[in-house]
């Protein structure tokens, strides 16, 4: 089944998280995901705000995780690291 990539960020130091997102898409893409939601306009109705979301749609869970895990990811997240705050999940659509 096909798997959501959920991110809640705030970043912290732009220059840096630029670089994060020049790896990222490339990385993502390379494992079948495609954005779905990129930092567009949201409404926060419970939790804590994050001004950036992102979702991507992956294959199945596994895809996702093995994204995350890979190389080319983890080469782009050195960059996000300490240059934003962020949540990420991965959830299992129904469809």
């Amino acid at each position: 089944m096909p798997a959501l990539w959920i991110a809640h960020v705030t970043v912290t130091d732009e220059e840096a998280y630029a670089k994060y997102a020049k790896l990222a898409g490339p990385a993502i893409a390379a494992h079948g995901g495609s954005f779905i939601a990129r930092g567009g306009r949201f409404v926060q109705l419970e939790g804590k705000e994050r001004p950036r979301n992102v979702v991507a749609r992956f294959p199945d869970v596994e895809t996702a995780e093995k994204c995350y895990h890979s190389d080319a990811y983890q080469e782009a997240l050195s960059h996000a690291r300490g240059a934003s705050e962020r949540e990420l999940l991965i959830v299992e659509t129904s469809d």
